[in-house]
């Protein structure tokens, strides 16, 4: 179960509209920050552990972050310097991208992963090979903001106050019946336009099924030496390169993990909260089938296996195919029979 993140009582704002908010979030100057975030998922899944020592973003210790609740430092300054702390029971876990610099370290077993090469800045999505395990508000609310089609209800909820600054609330609801989602808040910073908090309710719940937020927020440029990473005596490093030709993006509200096509073969069929994401057979590496994780959260279905939440489903079929989406499980293997 997750709690709502609003803090105190509704507070006193001049009107907005919905677009007026929208328009806000997407010209928000913010570029540079540092805070406290709070990620808390409620999605129907087991609980999974923590994957022990040598984890990095992406593969399969990210489904541990799909369960429970989990903490991050966050500092931000421009485009390319970023680092993301994230703070486990014994270990903390780093990600420190600077320019074209990109470390992972795992104090759990003092082993490091240095990224480094390409033609431009990195940004955190850029240098993984899936999205950061706990994102800020502005990329899951960037990620909102790209689904809203002409049949998504827009409201202005009340106001709050969000780490200590007053903040609006968008209120989405999608229209149709054939996403898992019911609605999405999104809490804005009533100065600055910057998103502070996502909250999402799937079909059929009365409880968030996911919360993002945070929980202490500073907008002067944090300190330049915390984007200057050297791995403590005696870790293990291993050196790997960075794609040739990343993309710009915004460090406030970085675009949609999602949304963003890093993989030369990724399709997406439909639009907007019913949308359908595809990656092609031999997708899905056989470290990640092959780790126990794995069968404990994936369900056998005809043909392969799925993800079941209350929100996002995913369904891997034995070739190595990969369908995803906000929809109904039935939705994602119809989509995988039609190629």
């Amino acid at each position: 179960m997750t709690a709502s993140v609003r803090a105190g009582a509704t507070v006193s704002l001049p009107p907005k509209t919905p677009d007026e908010l929208v328009s806000m979030m997407t010209h928000t100057p913010v570029r540079a920050l540092s805070g406290t975030v709070q990620q808390t998922a409620g999605l129907g899944l087991p609980a999974v552990p923590t994957l022990g020592p040598g984890t990095v973003p992406g593969a399969a210790p990210a489904l541990e972050f799909l369960t429970g609740t989990h903490t991050a430092r966050v500092y931000v300054d421009g485009p390319a310097k970023a680092r993301i702390q994230i703070m486990d029971a014994l270990a903390e876990r780093d990600l420190v991208v600077n320019q074209h610099q990109v470390w992972f370290y795992n104090s759990a077993d003092n082993s490091a992963t240095h990224v480094s090469g390409g033609t431009e800045p990195a940004t955190p999505q850029e240098a993984t090979p899936a999205p950061v395990p706990v994102p800020t508000p502005g990329t899951m609310a960037n990620h909102f903001l790209t689904a809203i089609k002409a049949d998504t209800r827009m409201t202005v909820g009340p106001s709050s106050t969000i780490a200590g600054r007053t903040a609006y609330r968008l209120d989405l609801a999608p229209g149709g019946a054939d996403t898992l989602v019911d609605s999405v808040g999104i809490d804005v910073d009533s100065e600055t336009g910057l998103p502070l908090a996502v909250e999402v309710k799937a079909k059929g719940q009365t409880d968030p099924a996911y919360t993002l937020a945070y929980t202490d927020l500073s907008l002067s440029a944090p300190d330049a030496g915390l984007f200057d990473f050297t791995p403590p005596q005696g870790a293990s490093i291993t050196e790997k390169a960075l794609p040739a030709k990343p993309t710009p993006a915004s460090s406030a509200v970085p675009p949609s993990p999602t949304g963003k096509l890093s993989h030369p073969n990724l399709t997406v069929t439909g639009q907007g909260w019913s949308a359908i994401v595809a990656l092609p057979a031999g997708s899905v590496p056989s470290s990640i089938t092959a780790n126990p994780t794995y069968a404990q959260v994936m369900q056998p279905v005809p043909g392969g296996h799925a993800l079941t939440t209350s929100l996002v489903n995913v369904l891997v079929l034995d070739d190595g195919r990969v369908f995803a989406g906000m929809v109904p499980l039935d939705r994602l293997q119809s989509a995988a029979a039609a190629q």
